[in-house]
């Protein structure tokens, strides 16, 4: 792994958490994205070399909306940036971490995801990102 390529937070309210955080951390944030496969709109923040992704459930059934039903607003995941998101899947299935997914997956700023069941690492959903290949 690489670095800690952002941090997740569940929001209710895009357009309110955008004013909150742009007030918190003092600049705006610089990309507003659809992720229609995930049922969620995302907003990003760069603190310093890092990201802050704002998520808004789109639709009542996605798992943003089921995770702010059940736990209320707050962190949802941590992500890390790998150089090829494929090897590093296998070697985590290989060491016993539960993928949510066997492929990697189309996510927001232009990245291939996969998450990781929060049940085999502490309680803590872990999102890989790979940057898209062009």
């Amino acid at each position: 792994m690489l670095k800690i390529e952002h941090i997740g937070i569940a929001v209710k309210d895009l357009e309110k958490s955008n004013e909150l955080f742009k007030a918190l951390l003092g600049r705006p944030h610089y990309k507003i994205e659809e992720v229609p496969t995930e049922g969620v709109n995302t907003s990003f923040f760069m603190v310093g070399n890092n990201k802050i992704e704002l998520l808004e459930a789109t639709k009542p059934d996605s798992p943003i909306a089921k995770f702010i039903e059940k736990r209320g607003e707050g962190t949802h995941h941590i992500a890390f940036a790998v150089n090829d998101i494929r090897s590093e899947m296998a070697r985590l299935e290989k060491e016993g971490f539960i993928l949510l997914n066997k492929e990697p997956k189309p996510g927001a700023d232009n990245k291939l995801v996969c998450f990781l069941h929060p049940k085999s690492t502490n309680g803590v959903l872990i999102e890989l990102c790979q940057d898209k290949p062009e």
